[in-house]
């Protein structure tokens, strides 16, 4: 199985995100996902930015995809989509089926990226014939309704057609609001946000009452409390997942491509969860 190293899904300086993908060309990634997939405020790094680092890391024999937003607010972010889909270069993921027509449109091939709602074989023969050659399925599925799917898969047959990724180590996208959920914690408007949410590289803790970690939240995008590693589920993935994706939690998410390579097991604990792989409670850990 490949490695890769989703999008960062957190607002970091430009400088740390540029030192983060030097140190990545020696990593154990073999797909390097680069873009901004949360809100469109944090333009830091310009589409030009990122098609330049992707040519980095091209150069050194990473296999690059630009990916898009998942909500999609204003026509500026449209025109985004547009320049990275007509990069010339490298293929897109597509968070939002805006993107997938203009990939279609374009002829450009695409990965269908975990924001969209796919859960069945017929939609994903859909996709394939608008030019799917990944599907990284949603977060909140599991092994035995990914199963399920590429039997229904091959019976359409499709199943060698797209490849199939599988988010298996970070906080979990749950959900995205047109509202900010940091902007309202710093009692700011969205308007005026002035970009509060890098004040927090790693989203902001929700507890509930009986003081468990139930959501982050990242700007307009609601995270998992905990942090879902599939580490310990490697041997389930045989036959089944192409690709297993590394989302960055920070700097040192890229020694977790490391474990995942070498099969280290998951040492427990209270942060972690694998449930929603399991068919159980999506914040439970089976080991």
């Amino acid at each position: 199985m490949k490695l890769s190293l989703g999008p960062i899904l957190y607002f970091w300086p430009k400088t740390k995100v540029e030192d983060f993908y030097q140190q990545a060309i020696s990593s154990e990634a073999d797909i390097i996902y680069l873009g901004e997939t949360v809100c469109g405020k944090r333009r830091l790094l310009k589409p030009a930015d990122w098609i330049a680092i992707g040519r980095e890391l091209a150069a050194n024999g990473k296999q690059v995809v630009l990916s898009t937003m998942a909500l999609l607010e204003a026509p500026s972010e449209l025109k985004v989509i547009n320049t990275l889909i007509d990069n010339g270069e490298f293929a897109v993921e597509a968070n939002d089926f805006s993107a997938v027509h203009l990939a279609h449109q374009n002829k450009v091939p695409f990965v269908a990226g975990p924001a969209l709602n796919l859960y069945n074989a017929q939609s994903l023969e859909l996709l394939v014939k608008l030019g799917m050659t990944r599907w990284c399925m949603p977060v909140e599925l599991s092994r035995d309704w990914l199963t399920k799917a590429l039997r229904q898969a091959e019976t359409l047959n499709i199943r060698d057609q797209f490849e199939v990724e599988v988010f298996s180590y970070g906080h979990l996208p749950l959900a995205y609001s047109a509202r900010c959920f940091t902007a309202r914690a710093k009692d700011l408007p969205k308007d005026n946000c002035q970009t509060c949410c890098s004040e927090y590289p790693q989203g902001i803790p929700v507890s509930s009452q009986e003081n468990q970690t139930l959501f982050n939240l990242n700007g307009i995008q609601t995270q998992s409390g905990y942090c879902y590693d599939l580490r310990d589920d490697l041997s389930s993935m045989e036959g089944l997942v192409d690709v297993i994706r590394i989302s960055p939690q920070s700097m040192e998410s890229l020694s977790v491509l490391e474990d995942f390579r070498t099969g280290n097991r998951l040492i427990s604990s209270n942060n972690s969860c694998n449930g929603y792989w399991r068919s159980i409670a999506g914040m439970s850990l089976d080991t």
